[in-house]
């Protein structure tokens, strides 16, 4: 027993030291020179930092497009999705009442015409992210109580279109923040 004791132990205590330290030394080493230094790349508007690029945020005013909804409330704490299936009753009643509000804030926009994304919340409940007609289908709302042309607001949608890696891997996606700040800067 001594014979294979020892050499368990010593290999545990390697792996311990490997693992839970000098691992997550390395990776903190390499975060460093990624973009915001480890810290999450963050979005700054006047010098105050107002959202980070990787987590979704909730934007629920009519001059603003909006991010898709959140299972946890956008809390980067909590994580998760809300694990309900699509026959679930309280996740069918959330769907609807979610349908009927955006119909509510947008009398322009058919039932139909809704993407999927803006009333089912991401896996994560933290989805940054739209699709080019996640953000379309919100031109009009967002004209209109702005004043501004339609068209000018579209074409501020198609130059925040991020393509699909290599233009192959992916769809298109565009940064509901990052939009949103480029809209306010708008004139």
């Amino acid at each position: 027993m001594k014979k294979y004791l020892l050499p368990s132990l010593k290999l545990t205590l390697v792996f311990l030291i490997i693992c839970s330290l000098l691992y997550p030394l390395f990776i903190s080493g390499v975060a460093k020179f990624a973009p915001g230094k480890g810290r999450g790349k963050t979005w700054s508007v006047n010098g105050k930092v107002v959202g980070y690029a990787n987590i979704g945020q909730k934007f629920t005013a009519d001059k603003y497009f909006w991010s898709r909804p959140s299972a946890v409330d956008y809390n980067a704490a909590g994580s998760a999705g809300s694990n309900k299936g699509p026959t679930n009753p309280d996740y069918l009643k959330q769907v609807r009442n979610r349908v009927d509000s955006f119909l509510l804030h947008n009398p322009s926009v058919k039932k139909a015409d809704i993407p999927s994304e803006l009333v089912t919340a991401s896996g994560s409940g933290l989805d940054p992210d739209l699709s080019p007609q996640g953000a379309y289908v919100q031109v009009a709302r967002i004209a209109k109580i702005r004043n501004i042309p339609e068209e000018k607001i579209q074409a501020l949608v198609e130059q925040q279109i991020q393509k699909p890696l290599l233009g192959l891997f992916g769809p298109g996606k565009v940064n509901v923040l990052k939009l949103n700040i480029e809209l306010d800067n708008l004139k």
